[in-house]
Parts: structure tokens; C-alpha cells; sequence
């Protein structure tokens, strides 16, 4: 698991942000939500409960994790947010160009 460089945090993250990224880090994820570039190209991101990271699966992959966000009503706000971002500084939806442009991970 991979950390993007200028993680992105849900309004109602903020608040316990080191916590979030701890308890996530830790295996201890409860209610949080994660946000990674799309595993397809049909998406532009993936928002995953906290918890899947601890399955079998998901432990194997190299997710990178560019945002953390309280619950899945944060999660699907951070996600336009970051989506909005994209077209505002590309014109375009393109958001693994733009996240992995800018620098990523730890």
C-alpha cells in the first residue's frame, strides 16, 4: 500500500485525519473509506470501505490510496472534488494522468 504524496481528505476526515491514516496503516481501518485511481478504465476512481484492505485480495495489490475520507457520503464528495480539480487543471477526466503527473506516492 502506497500513499499518495498530497493525500486528499474528506471534509469530514479532516478533523481526525492523522488518526484515519494511522488506523488504516495499522490494519485497523474501521469505519473509513479509501479512495484509489480506477483498477479499470471505465472509472476514473475506486472508493473502497477500509476494511476490504484487509482482505486477502486487496493486501497482494500495490493500491496506491489518494484520499481517506469519514464515510461514503465523504467518500463520493471527496471523489467529485478531486474529479472537479482534474477538469479545472486539465480540461479533461483524465485523473491517473493528472495524480501521477503531480508525484506520487510515500
Amino acid at each position: 500500500m502506497r500513499w499518495y504524496e498530497k493525500l486528499y481528505v474528506g471534509e469530514q476526515a479532516k478533523k481526525h485525519r492523522y488518526e484515519t491514516i494511522q488506523a488504516v496503516r495499522n490494519g485497523r481501518p474501521m469505519g473509513f473509506y479509501v479512495l484509489t485511481p480506477a483498477a479499470g478504465d471505465r472509472n476514473l476512481l475506486d472508493i473502497y470501505p477500509a476494511l476490504t484492505l484487509k482482505l486477502p485480495y486487496y493486501e497482494k495489490q500495490d493500491l496506491l490510496i489518494v484520499g481517506i475520507a469519514a464515510d461514503f457520503e465523504d467518500a463520493s464528495m471527496l471523489a467529485g472534488r478531486i474529479i472537479c480539480e482534474v477538469y479545472k487543471k486539465t480540461g479533461g477526466y483524465d485523473v491517473n494522468s493528472f495524480l501521477f503527473g503531480k508525484g506520487c506516492c510515500e
